[in-house]
């Protein structure tokens, strides 16, 4: 038997079929279709997250961007040129605040009003828990005449100016404060070392005329500033005041811490008052500038 031209084929496999099987070929070319459209996909968006995270860089870096150009950031130099757009205020100086012992020290500066009404203002001599009603206030500048004995010639030969007294009293017992003013601290620590704390008692309101005339009384004498003070402390009634007892010898020493309470407060007040002054007056020449 003879065969013409479409006689048998021998493919690779060894298959002797005379026709391809077009099915199976057509499946084979559209899975490689398929894949192909996969791996071009794929690409495209990675090459797409690659653009994205320059881009994103690019302007982290510049900090922004005008007309589609990136900017740099500003170094430390430039930070410090940006002008400071923050308001300006006028620098206010002001002195160190005044020194209370100051003004009681230097009579050039202790220009407050001295009176009875100003050293002792209150009604009541307040020290602690303890408290004594005012009795009576004087004023005198002839010291000498509210004094007696040795204090007389002391308070003469240092140049007291004025001697301002003060006397409280409760429970039977009274103190009279004397509170001399001097033109210097030296003439004021001079009288209180001399220590001849002979002030002349200051009765009235209750206290008798008799008061520590005549009877033991408890006397001392301290100073501060340009200012001596002097304490005489006793009874009513005339008892001696012994080394034992306590009611004398407490509103004693209440008169003296009170005395001293007083005279430093009048340093205080008349530093605040400058202070004030001096924060006026540097806001006015602040405003001025």
């Amino acid at each position: 038997m003879s065969f013409g031209q479409g006689g048998p084929f021998d493919g690779p496999g060894g298959s002797s079929s005379s026709t391809p099987d077009w099915g199976a070929l057509a499946a084979e070319s559209e899975a490689q279709t398929r894949r192909k459209r996969r791996l071009w996909i794929g690409g495209g968006a990675l090459a797409a997250l690659a653009v994205a995270g320059i881009v994103t860089a690019a302007v982290m870096a510049g900090g922004g961007s005008k007309g589609g150009k990136p900017t740099a950031a500003p170094t430390a130099s430039d930070e410090a040129a940006v002008p400071d757009d923050k308001p300006s205020f006028p620098d206010v100086s002001v002195p160190p605040p005044p020194n209370p012992r100051d003004y009681i020290s230097d009579p050039k500066k202790d220009k407050a009003p001295l009176t009875p009404a100003t050293l002792f203002p209150q009604k009541s001599m307040v020290v602690g828990e303890h408290s004594y009603p005012r009795t009576k206030t004087a004023t005198t500048k002839d010291c000498t005449a509210a004094a007696q004995g040795p204090l007389v010639s002391s308070l003469s030969h240092n140049g007291c100016r004025q001697l301002l007294r003060a006397t409280y009293s409760k429970g039977g017992v009274a103190v009279t404060i004397g509170i001399a003013v001097f033109d210097s601290p030296a003439k004021a620590a001079k009288v209180m070392n001399e220590n001849k704390a002979n002030l002349m008692p200051l009765p009235g309101g209750g206290v008798p005329s008799d008061f520590c005339q005549g009877t033991k009384c408890r006397m001392a004498t301290n100073a501060t500033g340009r200012y001596a003070y002097f304490t005489i402390a006793g009874y009513l009634n005339g008892k001696d005041v012994t080394g034992t007892e306590t009611k004398a010898q407490q509103i004693a020493r209440d008169g003296g811490a009170y005395a001293f309470s007083q005279i430093t407060q009048r340093g205080k007040d008349q530093a605040a008052k400058a202070a004030e002054q001096q924060l006026k007056d540097a806001q006015k020449k602040a405003g001025q500038s």
